[in-house]
């Protein structure tokens, strides 16, 4: 694929989504840090229903930590992997609040030296708390950038560092949040809406002609 034709797709996808942004609720960048730490492996709306209960009761690290393993595992069971992501959120409180005043770094180091915090976590912080032209590679992501033909690749950092290299720039802040919405809701994997995409004539995909 070319440039011109990825310059294309990324104008259309901004057409069609205005207003990119994520699906998760938060008012701070600690807020937005939590609610993607527990985002891993379940859904937005998951995550919003049981942080639509925590954040009015504990949106700071020290809240967090006078709420106390037990007291957050309560208010976040509902979510998997509950037990593992809340001893992680207690472990990066007491991070941020010993080697960062408590708040949450702008540098990718430094975030990914945060319990339960990786390279994608990483970019999603960066990207949508503070700016960033950051592109995290979730499996809608990868699906998108593989099956369009945008930026292909066997390994999430190699998809990664090919959209950083290739996505225009004037849609590189917003790419992350255009990719995942299409992937999320147009090119989905089981059943993927090739009739009612907006890059259909532009996209690579072998199969989207039996789609449409």
């Amino acid at each position: 694929m070319n440039q011109h034709r990825r310059q294309s797709i990324f104008d259309r996808l901004a057409q069609a989504i205005p207003e990119p942004a994520t699906e998760l609720n938060y008012a701070t960048p600690f807020e937005l840090l939590v609610a993607v730490v527990l985002s891993a492996q379940a859904t937005d709306k998951g995550v919003n229903k049981a942080t639509a209960k925590l954040f009015p009761i504990a949106n700071t690290p020290n809240a967090i930590l006078d709420l106390g393993l037990n007291g957050l595992k309560d208010h976040i069971k509902t979510i998997g992997l509950y037990n593992t992501k809340a001893a992680n959120i207690i472990t990066l409180c007491r991070q941020l609040l010993d080697k960062h005043q408590g708040h949450v770094p702008q540098a990718r180091a430094e975030l990914e030296s945060l319990a339960g915090v990786g390279r994608k976590t990483a970019n999603v912080i960066l990207n949508t708390a503070f700016g960033q032209d950051t592109i995290a590679v979730d499996t809608h992501i990868f699906r998108v950038a593989n099956r369009t033909g945008i930026a292909p690749g066997k390994t999430v950092l190699d998809v990664e560092r090919k959209l950083d290299k290739w996505v225009p720039k004037a849609h590189k802040k917003a790419a992350h949040h255009l990719l995942i919405l299409h992937g999320r809701y147009t090119c989905s994997a089981r059943k993927p809406k090739c009739n009612q995409c907006v890059i259909a004539d532009l996209c690579e995909y072998d199969d989207k002609l039996a789609k449409v």
